[in-house]
């Protein structure tokens, strides 16, 4: 039973989409009517605020974080073990990804997914950060970033603990993440993929 509240709890905090909290916030076009109509940091950007960016950045970084940080640290004072950890992460993924507060319509979960890695260990985070970083300051595509980065994820984890059920939780995320940005990847491929930083035509403010 605890295991199904830590896991609905985390669905539900996932399900907070900061890329649309804070550009009301900020009082800026809803992101999911300009640019990739993704909800997320990197099309915020496209509004021209900076400000708003890094705040959905943080935001649905922290949520992922906090949820995973939470199931690890006081989890198994509840009873809830390796794989309960591994479903609380893949609920707050999914939370992110299909929001119940927004209709199901969420993000493509880069933010949330490093924040879930940084709550499960923080090397792995990082790693994977850095990855992320590596490729996108390369490149200047976020969609490419969070793709490599995404396919390294699983690999880091494995290298660093193994195979357990978490593990799982890591590829399973990792597929989504993939799955969810198929659109990018044909923009990749037929060189239309908007790079990091470009502003998007009614991404402005109200």
């Amino acid at each position: 039973m605890n295991t199904l509240i830590a896991v609905v709890a985390a669905y539900l905090i996932g399900s907070i989409s900061f890329a649309v909290v804070m550009s009301r916030v900020f009082g800026l076009s809803d992101p999911r009517t300009y640019g990739s109509k993704n909800p997320g940091a990197t099309n915020v950007l496209r509004s021209g605020s900076k400000k708003a960016a890094i705040a959905t950045l943080i935001g649905d970084g922290a949520k992922g974080w906090l949820a995973v940080f939470l199931a690890v640290h006081f989890g198994p004072d509840f009873g809830i073990d390796d794989t309960g950890i591994a479903l609380v992460s893949i609920a707050v993924f999914l939370g992110h990804l299909w929001p119940v507060f927004f209709r199901f319509v969420g993000g493509k979960g880069v933010a949330t997914a490093l924040g879930v890695l940084l709550g499960l260990n923080v090397w792995l985070g990082l790693a994977t950060l850095v990855t992320w970083l590596v490729v996108a300051y390369a490149f200047r595509y976020s969609s490419l970033a969070a793709l490599i980065a995404s396919v390294f994820a699983p690999f880091y984890y494995g290298l660093l603990f193994g195979v357990d059920a978490i593990l799982f939780a890591v590829v399973a995320m990792s597929s989504l993440l993939l799955y969810r940005h198929s659109t990018n990847i044909g923009n990749l491929i037929a060189g239309k993929e908007s790079r990091i930083g470009s502003k998007a035509a009614g991404a402005k403010k109200k």
